[in-house]
């Protein structure tokens, strides 16, 4: 305890430089810790876009330069599949429900907002099988009206009933899609949705197949590679297990990344402990002298520095770790925004198990790095010459 009460005296004896020093600790935890809380916000917000559609296949128009990954801005390419490729996909998907898409996009304009504005373009029977209606009704061949994704309608002030300027033409808004996130089959909420009647010479762009029983997925893939690209490939098939398998490899290599970032942080930031403590040491010398000339050990000196190394880590970390859980729920709440806030609240991300261990992590890490840094300085002051040192000037 003694010595305790000594390391502790010596930091209070140079507070500022012991401040600065525990500054260095509290980014480099306040790095790790908030780094990897983002990159583990992302993963389960984005993983989340596609965890809930496991009973979903997507059929893409297979391209040369096509990645086979729906998510790849390569696959903008403009490309159909035709009517006797759907048929295919109809044939081979059996009892299974096949949704022919057309995604397009057309300009807008509600009062005063213009712009241009996804929108999909389905059968009529299909539109209420993939979206609910929060408000008034859905689309019909027969009816001009168009139905507009909640998170639009809430931006541009839309409801039942609403007059826009939607593709050159006058229309009103029949119907509100109930928020539903986004999905590898269709995003919605900032969309027009539409019937395939408003485009009857275009082929669809995406096949989306929903699968009865999930455990048929892997059936029902390899039948529609083998019914459509018997000859040549002509499409992309992908499950929603795959999709969600790139996502997690993607952002896994994110996170990795995040922390070797901060890692660098915790580093530097264990190199000022080490030039404050050889600092220390230097200054003391005398004093080592004095105490080890009334017998204390060599291990008793080795401790005090140590003690010191370890009260800036625990001190840093510990503020680092409070800032840590601060700033990781606005980083995940950053995060959710960019998304629109789909799938998973930034509260419940910020706040998960995974977040408490990158922080728990981050913390530990301050802790090790600062007695590491602090252990070359401990030797060296126990290693000094009691007389060298009493004569040191």
């Amino acid at each position: 305890m003694i010595l305790v009460d000594l390391a502790v005296r010596n930091l209070r004896r140079h507070a500022v430089r012991s401040a600065l020093a525990m500054v260095g600790i509290v980014i480099g935890v306040l790095a790790i810790a908030s780094l990897g809380i983002l990159g583990a916000s992302l993963s389960a917000l984005v993983g989340g876009l596609v965890s809930d559609v496991s009973d979903t296949i997507l059929v893409t128009p297979h391209v040369a330069v096509s990645s086979g990954d729906p998510f790849d801005p390569r696959n903008i390419l403009a490309s159909r599949i035709s009517d006797r490729d759907v048929a295919l996909i109809e044939k081979a998907a059996g009892q299974n429900r096949v949704i022919p898409m057309i995604r397009t996009a057309e300009r807008l304009t509600a009062g005063e907002t213009s712009g241009y504005v996804t929108v999909y373009a389905l059968r009529p029977d299909d539109i209420p099988f993939l979206l609910d209606a929060e408000a008034g009704r859905y689309p019909e061949s027969t009816s001009p009206g168009v139905m507009v994704g909640s998170l639009l309608a809430e931006d541009l002030d839309l409801g039942v009933g609403s007059r826009i300027e939607f593709a050159n033409e006058s229309v009103r808004v029949i119907g509100i899609a109930a928020e539903r996130g986004m999905g590898i089959d269709i995003n919605p909420d900032y969309a027009v949705i539409v019937t395939d009647a408003r485009y009857p010479d275009e082929d669809p762009g995406m096949v989306v197949v929903k699968v009865r029983d999930p455990a048929d997925i892997g059936e029902v893939k390899g039948a529609i590679e083998s019914q459509v690209n018997r000859r040549k490939e002509k499409v992309d098939v992908l499950d929603s297990r795959e999709v969600l398998q790139l996502y997690y490899e993607t952002m896994d290599a994110i996170s990795l990344f995040l922390l070797g970032i901060g890692a660098v942080s915790l580093f530097v930031a264990s190199v000022s402990i080490l030039n404050v403590m050889i600092i220390s040491v230097t200054e003391r010398r005398r004093e080592i002298g004095l105490m080890r000339s009334i017998g204390v050990s060599r291990r008793e000196v080795l401790r005090i520095f140590l003690y010191e190394a370890l009260a800036l880590g625990v001190a840093g970390s510990i503020a680092g770790g409070i800032l840590s859980a601060l700033v990781g729920y606005y980083a995940s709440a950053a995060a959710s925004g960019l998304l629109g806030g789909f799938v998973v609240p930034a509260g419940e991300a910020a706040v998960s198990p995974a977040v408490a261990g990158y922080i728990a992590f981050g913390m530990a890490f301050g802790v090790a790095a600062s007695v590491i840094a602090g252990l070359y300085p401990a030797w060296k002051a126990a290693g000094l010459n009691p007389i060298e040192a009493l004569r040191y000037e």
